[in-house]
């Protein structure tokens, strides 16, 4: 079978069987080659485990034509479809027990191949969880690592973002390539694909469904070395992803957090069932594969751009913010003796030079 014809009989069959791994890897064990599958009886696929519905979709000839319009369409977009044939398909991801039939890739397809961290947490995450999950991210990332996330809101997303100001990073979805989620990351969504790669096993058109981000997280813990959660709440999406990467021999690490929030309580709890805890990227260069180590021990990341010239007013208003939380307008104004139009308009000057970040309610933080 040419790779055409392999890459036409697996999205014919991705396009079935994309939201139920378990399946496919009862075919795939079953009949390896994907062509055969293609031409198997609605019996005998059902005597393997498929329902009779989605054994009779298989059976028709029409699967077949609604792949190459999907082939097509990849083309059209500049977008790349992978095989586990493929040489630039993931190595770790091919090796783990359910990988994705295809994988659908917008951007730079080299950057899958480096070597990878994942990062991730909490959606409704904290302003310490934030600049945690930025500062780990960039560090990393300007150490050669790749760093992956599913680009969800909240600390997913700022590691995406902490990422790209160093390096490389990789976005998994829950949705078709053509259904940006959540709405807001549209933006993030372009920058990735300038300096790396958003992927996923859903076809075009797919929506962004509760179920599609369990299946999600399998292939961000699959694709990297080890996983560090930031932020988790007790029942969290992130805590899924740290089971899937111990089931995948990957390393889990977490970041320590406050005992009174909630959402420390998944990174305390996986701290107190072995994971390592985090404090900055040494900590995660040290559980890597020997040779890596080193490497990423012993790197000189490139100097950081020069800090931008700030007045003496925006020096004291700069000063009197924390580092890991979020302080109100008001309390600047009481603080620094100045007015709220003066603060107001420090702050906007800071934040224009890239040193401050707003939050709702006239909150603000420092940015790493």
């Amino acid at each position: 079978m040419t790779v055409d014809e392999n890459l036409r009989c697996r999205v014919a069959l991705n396009l079935i069987l994309a939201e139920t791994p378990g399946p496919a890897q009862k075919i795939s064990r079953a009949i390896p080659n994907p062509a055969d599958v293609l031409r198997t009886s609605v019996s005998e696929l059902t005597a393997i485990g498929l329902s009779l519905k989605k054994a009779k979709t298989i059976a028709s000839p029409e699967i077949l034509d609604r792949a190459d319009k999907e082939i097509r369409r990849a083309e059209a977009k500049g977008i790349t479809i992978l095989t586990p044939e493929d040489d630039r398909y993931p190595d770790l991801l091919r090796e783990v027990f359910d990988p994705p039939f295809v994988l659908y890739c917008a951007g730079k397809v080299e950057a899958l191949q480096g070597p990878a961290v994942a990062i991730v947490g909490a959606r409704k995450s904290s302003a310490y969880g934030r600049a945690v999950g930025e500062r780990l991210a960039q560090d990393l990332s300007m150490r050669g690592l790749v760093v992956v996330s599913g680009m969800a809101r909240g600390i997913d997303s700022i590691a995406h973002w902490g990422a790209l100001k160093g390096g490389r990073t990789v976005a998994v979805l829950g949705s078709g390539l053509d259904v940006v989620y959540p709405r807001e990351n549209k933006m993030l969504f372009g920058k990735i694909l300038q300096e790396g790669a958003v992927i996923s096993e859903y076809p075009f058109g797919a929506p962004p469904l509760g179920r599609h981000f369990p299946l999600r997280n399998r292939i961000i813990s699959g694709l990297v070395l080890a996983l560090v959660v930031v932020e988790a709440a007790e029942r969290s999406g992130s805590l899924i992803s740290a089971r899937l990467a111990l089931e995948q021999n990957r390393e889990v690490m977490a970041v320590p957090g406050n005992i009174t929030s909630e959402l420390s309580t998944g990174t305390n709890l996986l701290i107190k069932m072995g994971a390592k805890p985090v404090s900055g990227w040494e900590d995660v260069a040290e559980e890597l594969p020997s040779s890596l180590r080193e490497n990423v021990l012993e790197s000189h990341p490139a100097t950081p751009e020069t800090a931008p010239d700030l007045s003496p007013e925006e020096k004291k208003i700069y000063r009197l913010m924390p580092s890991d939380s979020l302080i109100h307008v008001d309390e600047l104004v009481i603080k620094s003796d100045y007015s709220v139009s003066e603060v107001l308009s420090f702050l906007l000057s800071l934040e224009l030079k890239g040193l401050v970040v707003q939050s709702p309610g006239k909150y603000f933080r420092r940015k790493f």
